[in-house]
């Protein structure tokens, strides 16, 4: 993805930071533990299709 968008791109819930995985191909929220896929290069911001993360997932960039 590009850093310029990574940049201005934000949570949808809390309007917080995002991690890129680019390993796992996801944004990821660390506030609301919830992981937004990234499909064909065009990450998916909607809530209802985020992943929730298991509470021993590892939050770092990957």
């Amino acid at each position: 993805m590009d850093k310029k968008l990574l940049d201005i791109m934000v949570c949808p819930v809390c309007k917080g930071k995002l991690v890129h995985r680019k390993a796992e191909g996801e944004l990821v929220c660390k506030v609301d533990r919830l992981a937004f896929a990234i499909r064909d290069g065009i990450p998916v911001m909607l809530p209802q299709e985020a992943r929730p993360l298991a509470a021993d997932e590892e939050l770092e960039e990957a």
